[in-house]
């Protein structure tokens, strides 16, 4: 079997897929790269058994068969070669590999394509469709609370729930919660399903920036997500995820308004002061001022700032995590941002001003308490 290829077209879609590929996967076949052809067309599949990508491609081929390549020593030539024309040659009967070009000839062993793991079809399954856009937003905007617990599986992927009147992606890790909802999305069936955290990592790097149609079809026991000559299957977590809504306060009723940047700034600087082990810092709200500061008694070190602020209610002082609090106002798409607050043992609300019409975004972050009230 043989065929010709580019050699950077190639490597850009085998980058695209090899995100998959696990240094010490399960089965060792599943170092490979699965190459099917058919009829002009490479099919190129990368999977480690729980998420599977799949990417094509055009080549020049008149014959059809299949052949799994060692992935890191392939990516690894390719990286290395100039763009340039590159004839893959394929013993059948001895999986030999070989790749021709103008800068020389590469041998290297393949492997039976028989022996790589079948990929899971979605049938009858539930349909949605989503821009990519849109999706991008709503991963980057949730994935990064998402849990490393292994203890607590369900808490490590993102909760999609999609209902008649929107779609919402939900995470969390005890100590923070995003929900983003869009109001623009909507199906007549009411489902809900877990994504492990590691497939919507390899989802969000693959998707192109603009609105391009992303088809997703989920089954109770895998998802499946499909756009340009792209297909990624995962298999999505079995697990009841936390009842979300319960732990959202309805009545914080102190409510500050402040530039996201400007605030966002000053806890880089402040945070820099705080204890390595807590990261705690400290938020006074007086009036229209609000004071951020940080100790680290072990090492004498302190820091504080202030800086303007629209607030109603009752003065506050309260503690956060710093580098939570950072995380989340990083990842909010705004100018300005509201944080609302109840009492200093309570959840704060972080709420984008200016958002989309057709969004709906929340971030929960829960205080650690502080040694004195002054």
């Amino acid at each position: 079997m043989k065929f010709i290829v580019s050699s950077a077209a190639l490597l850009k879609q085998l980058s695209a897929v090899n995100g998959v590929i696990t240094s010490n996967p399960v089965v060792p076949i599943l170092e490979n790269f699965l190459f099917e052809i058919n009829e002009g067309k490479l099919q190129i599949t990368a999977s480690d058994l729980q998420t599977s990508m799949i990417t094509e491609i055009n080549v020049e081929s008149k014959e059809s068969g299949s052949i799994a390549i060692p992935a890191r020593i392939l990516i690894d030539t390719l990286k290395n070669l100039p763009e340039q024309p590159v004839a893959f040659t394929i013993d059948e009967e001895t999986y030999g590999v070989e790749l021709s070009c103008d800068n020389g000839r590469y041998k290297l062993a393949g492997e039976n394509a028989t022996d790589f793991p079948k990929v899971p079809s979605v049938e009858n399954g539930e349909t949605l469709d989503i821009a990519s856009n849109v999706l991008n937003r709503a991963i980057t905007n949730t994935i990064f609370a998402a849990s490393n617990d292994e203890l607590r599986p369900a808490m490590t992927g993102i909760f999609v729930s999609i209902n008649d009147s929107s779609i919402t992606f939900v995470a969390t890790d005890g100590h923070r919660l995003v929900r983003f909802r869009r109001v623009d999305i909507a199906s007549d069936d009411s489902n809900s399903i877990i994504i492990p955290r590691k497939a919507l990592n390899l989802l969000k790097s693959s998707l192109p920036g603009d609105n391009t149609n992303v088809k997703i079809e989920f089954t109770p026991s895998n998802a499946y997500f499909s756009f340009n000559n792209t297909r990624m299957i995962c298999r999505l977590i079995d697990e009841r995820f936390p009842d979300y809504e319960n732990v959202i306060p309805v009545e914080n009723t102190k409510s500050m308004k402040v530039n996201r940047e400007d605030f966002l700034n000053s806890l880089k600087r402040i945070s820099i002061y705080a204890n390595k082990t807590t990261h705690q810092v400290r938020l006074k709200i007086n009036g229209s001022e609000l004071q951020i500061s940080a100790e680290d008694l072990d090492f004498s070190n302190e820091a504080n700032e202030k800086m303007a602020c629209e607030f109603a209610g009752e003065d506050i002082e309260i503690g956060f995590n710093a580098k939570f609090l950072m995380e989340m106002v990083n990842n909010l798409d705004c100018s300005d941002l509201t944080l609302k607050l109840s009492e200093p043992n309570r959840a704060g609300l972080l709420i984008p001003e200016d958002a989309d019409e057709n969004e709906d975004v929340l971030m929960l972050v829960m205080p650690v308490m502080l040694n004195n009230y002054t």
